[in-house]
């Protein structure tokens, strides 16, 4: 159809509108004006589409009136394909070396930034380790000859050891670290309380291994096992048992890494109750830290100087036991621990299935010490295991605990046994103050003690006497025949110091019905006995007698206590039928004396794994 347009030949509607719809058309109306769209309309006529054409379809109007191009032949057609596929593998080798080199440029990065596992098999080849990176598994491959030393050794001095310009190794526990920037501050501890502080700082002449140094360093946890080489040097230190001096590292490596998160942290393990309790009105107050958490984690607890000095004296009074037993002419026995009866009556025992008949784990290693006795080894003593199947659940009892026993033959009185038995506390508390004042000095950081005070002899009260200090202090001894409770034995220890001044003594006499039928009567009163415990502060750590080595006596004894006579006793008895020299003894509880003699508030402080109704481990 065609419209008129004022002044304007006719225009054909169609092309007009298909032109004008165009949005590119539209844009350009939109940006120059309506003189543009005009101009379009502005046609003459002999441009119009004859009507005839425009109803013509789509596809033949704008059909090629060209002639039909040639079929290509096969190998055109295949030289065609040929290039098409060269430009294709082209591309893809292109793709393929620009992957390549990304590759190789990331490896080479990634080479240069790893840290390898180090594996020391000669100190000779040293220098062509790494000297950063994790210690290969110690799996006892060769010995390298690398020489370690002890925190101990060194100093600032000139006559330290391992002085200023020594380049040492060290092995230690990593105590604390802080890296910042280009630069790392560390302190290694061994043997629990021995702490030196390392450094390294970053090298401006070899940067990229200053950079890996330091990435590594970040990489390691508190209480991790290190090796560590450096150079001593002066220092003043102030975080660290070593003040004078310090290491410049050299070389590091961890040989046990530990869990970045530990239960617990040692240095709170290792603070006092006193600084805890202090610390709670304050913006940081210090986490107080519960038995059972300790316990279960027992070996993190005892690396807390304190705690892991409280072992090495426990060690110690060990030690010392033997040292004074030995000088005094005594010979260290083993005795079973598993019996067929009880060995102590009145006490509980654990039983277990021994190949059809029950068997019980020892009380004490009392009928074997004085079956020694029958078999001429005149003075005995044993350091082992005692169990108790008690279930006391108080500060100061456990149900195993280490039994520090003796026994000797006797010529007329049972007191040649508390005078041996003195010596041999006298040896204790002297030398412990004097050969590990160092491990005192720790622990009474953390537990405020005052050493032992005793007397040169014997200080050795008898019951009679204890009964009147008691009713003095307005305590109902009643027939005066009973055991005393643990509030009577405090006051009578501190009516004791304050009277003989000394913590540690002898109560001797106890009533007959209150001791082991192993126990000899008085000979003045059936009712009492030739028996005595040993007291710190107030405390029992020892308990002992003349023993009653008579057959018929003892055989008297046990029918009058009710205990059935099985096979355990019946060979007991029959040893002193074959002749036995009159004897006496003392059983001590290792960790009752380590407990009391270093004021400890809990007996499972002076345990290394402790046993009580409520645990059995770890």
């Amino acid at each position: 159809e065609l419209i008129p347009l004022a002044g304007r030949s006719m225009v054909s509607t169609t092309p007009m509108l298909l032109f004008l719809s165009s949005a590119g058309v539209r844009r350009a109306v939109g940006r120059f004006g309506p003189s543009v769209a005009t101009a379009f309309l502005n046609v003459p006529t002999s441009t119009v589409m004859p009507m005839a054409t425009r109803q013509q379809p789509l596809s033949t109007r704008f059909m090629s009136t060209d002639a039909p191009a040639e079929e290509k032949t096969e190998e055109e057609k295949a030289a065609i394909k040929a290039q098409r596929e060269a430009r294709k593998a082209e591309k893809e080798r292109k793709k393929a070396e620009t992957a390549a080199k990304k590759a190789a440029k990331a490896a080479a990065e990634e080479a240069a930034n790893r840290i390898d596992d180090v594996t020391y098999l000669s100190a000779s080849e040293q220098e062509s380790y790494e000297p950063m990176g994790d210690m290969s598994v110690v799996m006892s491959r060769s010995r390298s000859g690398r020489e370690f030393v002890n925190v101990g050794d060194i100093g600032g001095s000139d006559d330290a050891k391992y002085g200023p310009g020594k380049t040492v190794w060290l092995r230690g526990r990593l105590n604390s670290i802080r890296v910042k920037g280009g630069s790392c501050f560390l302190v290694l501890r061994q043997n629990s309380f021995d702490t030196v502080q390392a450094c390294f700082f970053k090298d401006k002449e070899n940067p990229e291994q200053s950079a890996k140094m330091i990435k590594y360093l970040k990489t390691l946890t508190t209480e991790s096992m290190v090796d560590l080489e450096g150079t001593v040097t002066t220092a003043d230190v102030r975080s660290a048992s070593i003040q004078d001096a310090e290491l410049v590292i050299k070389r590091i490596h961890s040989v046990s890494k530990a869990d970045a998160m530990l239960p617990f942290l040692v240095e709170d393990a290792a603070r006092s109750e006193k600084e805890v309790e202090e610390s709670q009105d304050t913006d940081r107050p210090f986490p107080r830290l519960g038995q059972e958490l300790r316990l279960d984690h027992r070996w993190l607890d005892l690396r807390a100087p304190a705690n892991n000095a409280i072992m090495r004296v426990q060690s110690a009074i060990c030690q010392l036991f033997r040292e004074s037993l030995y000088s005094q002419g005594f010979v260290e026995i083993h005795t079973p621990k598993l019996i067929a009866g009880e060995s102590e009556s009145g006490a509980g025992v654990f039983t277990t299935d021994y190949f059809g008949t029950t068997a019980c784990l020892a009380q004490s290693p009392q009928l074997y010490k004085q079956m020694a006795i029958s078999s001429d080894l005149d003075r005995v003593f044993e350091i082992g295991p005692v169990f108790r199947a008690e279930n006391s659940n108080t500060r100061r009892h456990l149900c195993e605990f280490t039994g520090l026993d003796l026994e000797m033959a006797i010529n007329e009185h049972y007191m040649e046994t508390l005078e041996v038995v003195h010596n041999m506390f006298k040896h204790i508390f002297e030398n412990l103050e004097t050969r590990w004042a160092k491990e005192l000095e720790v622990i009474r950081t953390q537990y405020e003690s005052e050493p032992v005070t005793f007397t040169d002899e014997p200080c050795v009260l008898h019951w009679p006497e204890a009964m009147e200090i008691l009713k003095e202090k307005e305590f109902d001894m009643g027939d005066e025949l009973g055991d005393l409770t643990g509030a009577q034995e405090l006051a009578l220890g501190a009516a004791v110091k304050e009277k003989y001044g000394t913590d540690f003594f002898m109560l001797d006499k106890y009533p007959s019905n209150i001791r082991p039928f192993y126990t000899m009567p008085d000979p003045a009163d059936a009712r009492f006995s030739n028996s005595y415990d040993m007291f710190i502060r107030g405390q029992e750590i020892c308990s002992g007698a003349q023993r009653c080595h008579d057959p018929e006596l003892v055989t008297e004894i046990i029918n009058q206590k009710g205990i059935e006579i099985g096979d355990g006793l019946k060979t007991y008895i029959e040893s002193f039928r074959h002749g036995v020299s009159p004897h006496a003894g003392a059983g001590i509880g290792l960790e009752r004396v380590v407990f009391l003699y270093l004021g400890l508030d809990n007996v499972r402080k002076a345990s290394m794994f402790p046993r009580d109704p409520n645990r059995c481990t770890p």
